[in-house]
């Protein structure tokens, strides 16, 4: 359950992100928002890791392997780039429409072919026929223009 309550919260956090950096944007530039969006994280993160005791040090990542798998901070620069992008052009409801499409078909992939060190699922022609419900649900919620 506690997956589930944290699932959402993610999702709603992402949404009102999103529209927050679209907005500060206007007034600043692209880039200066989303740098502005990972130094704040930066110093959060900081901070619950000196509050939450240290479980760990800053020299572990230089021990970890796969080193590719440290890319997640590029790629945070980039989502933050891409969803602000897409919510000033597309607005709110159709970007995260898009965005969640796009999640959705990934993230099955990922687990079909188990990349990236997940674990391999066995393929389901209920989990197409899921994720393709879901999709035109998706559309139909949102298609206008």
């Amino acid at each position: 359950m506690w997956g589930y309550i944290l699932a959402f919260i993610s999702g709603a956090l992402m949404s009102i992100q999103g529209v927050f950096n679209s907005e500060v944007t206007k007034d600043t530039s692209i880039w200066i928002s989303a740098g502005f969006v990972q130094f704040t994280a930066l110093i959060v993160c900081v901070i619950a890791w000196f509050v939450t005791g240290r479980e760990s040090n800053v020299g572990a990542l230089l021990r970890f392997s796969p080193k590719y798998m440290l890319l997640g901070g590029v790629m945070g620069a980039f989502i933050t780039y891409t969803v602000i992008q897409s919510v000033s052009s597309l607005g709110p409801a159709r970007s995260v429409m898009f965005i969640l499409i796009a999640q959705l078909v990934i993230a099955f992939l990922i687990e079909s072919f188990g990349l990236f060190g997940v674990e391999k699922v066995d393929f389901e022609w209920r989990k197409i026929i899921g994720m393709a419900v879901i999709i035109v649900g998706i559309i139909t919620f949102k298609w206008s223009k």
